[in-house]
């Protein structure tokens, strides 16, 4: 087992170079890059200077207000002068020196412009995470032995809607009834204007949650579902097994045969999950962080591909690829915990 894993620890450097120089050769190829997100920018700086001063300014290329020379300027800042492969190449290299360049929109280490918002996200999704577990396993264990009951057909209705309605959706609601018309919890933000000012870590974290009541509502509404029809389903076809049939008929309780084998079992369904839902919570919900106003890694990603601010969306790429290929290896650990019969090869 413990080849397996060090082959995928090494399988992580080929998929990772894999997944990057894909998305990098077609930021290098999509239109409407930073130069031509800069040269717009100066052509409307030029049209509200007045039309006599953009007549003067405007060098001829396609309407641009920069001559050629600037042009040239930009694309060796940008390394656009360069092949894409050896453009790649030397990003690469500034990545391994962990270097991830310069936003080109807010002029800054693209490190330094995630790490102010990794904890937000980092926040929201690690809660959710724990929230929809502490959830999931007892709703689908309550659902599995007491399946086709009053409660499981109540749950199940709740539990659908949360499947059937997007997570965003659910946010608008939520903003709309308990912020907007009820008044009980702020729009938006991640704490309060006063929370320098407020005394103790406690009365800091009690407006942290005060203001993040409602996102993690919207979050958690978006997952349960799955993890609880999940767990149900496992749960009842590990009671069907006749490894439980037999515990029981050899007198062991039903709620001892229960806990004792069929819920290790049920959890290993869930176990494979853990890993691979790293990379979804670092990176966050950018709609709901969008409606909440909420300055997390999803919203700055998007924001980054509007704005074609590339150097941003390969920080991003990268912390994710990494999250994810490692994810992948904890969810094999997972199970390799849960069930001891699984020996990796």
């Amino acid at each position: 087992m413990t080849q397996y894993f060090i082959r995928r620890l090494l399988l992580i450097v080929p998929t990772f170079i894999g997944i990057t120089i894909l998305v990098f050769v077609i930021t290098r190829f999509v239109p409407g890059g930073p130069i031509e997100r800069m040269i717009a920018e100066v052509q409307q700086a030029a049209m509200q200077g007045g039309a006599g001063t953009m007549q003067s300014t405007t060098s001829g290329i396609g309407g641009a207000t920069l001559d050629e020379d600037q042009i040239r300027q930009l694309e060796q800042y940008y390394g656009f002068d360069k092949p894409v492969l050896v453009s790649y190449w030397d990003w690469l290299i500034k990545v391994v020196q962990f270097d991830l360049g310069v936003s080109t929109r807010y002029s800054e280490p693209v490190w330094d412009t995630i790490r102010e918002r990794l904890p937000v996200s980092a926040f929201y999704g690690i809660t959710t995470m724990l929230i929809t577990y502490f959830i999931s396993i007892p709703l689908g264990y309550l659902k599995a032995i007491r399946h086709n009951s009053h409660f499981d057909h109540a749950s199940s209705v709740v539990v659908f809607i949360g499947y059937a309605i997007p997570s965003y959706v659910v946010g608008i609601i939520l903003l709309v009834v308990f912020a907007s018309n009820l008044e009980w919890f702020p729009m938006g933000g991640f704490y309060g204007d006063d929370f320098d000012d407020l005394e103790s870590k406690w009365e800091q974290a009690a407006d942290v949650f005060y203001h993040a009541a409602l996102p993690l509502m919207a979050y958690v509404a978006g997952s349960f579902a799955v993890m609880t029809f999940m767990m149900k389903n496992a749960l009842m076809d590990n009671l069907a097994a006749d490894y439980v049939r037999t515990a029981i008929a050899k007198g062991m309780p039903f709620r001892e045969a229960i806990t004792r084998h069929a819920m290790r079992n049920s959890l290993i369904p869930i176990a494979t999950h853990f890993g691979n839902n790293i990379s979804v919570i670092i990176g966050g919900s950018f709609l709901i962080e969008k409606i909440f106003n909420i300055d997390g890694l999803g919203l700055l990603g998007y924001e980054s591909i509007v704005e074609r601010d590339y150097p941003i969306v390969m920080g991003v790429l990268v912390i994710s690829a990494i999250l994810q290929l490692v994810g992948n290896i904890l969810s094999d650990i997972c199970v390799a915990v849960v069930d001891p019969r699984v020996q990796f090869r």
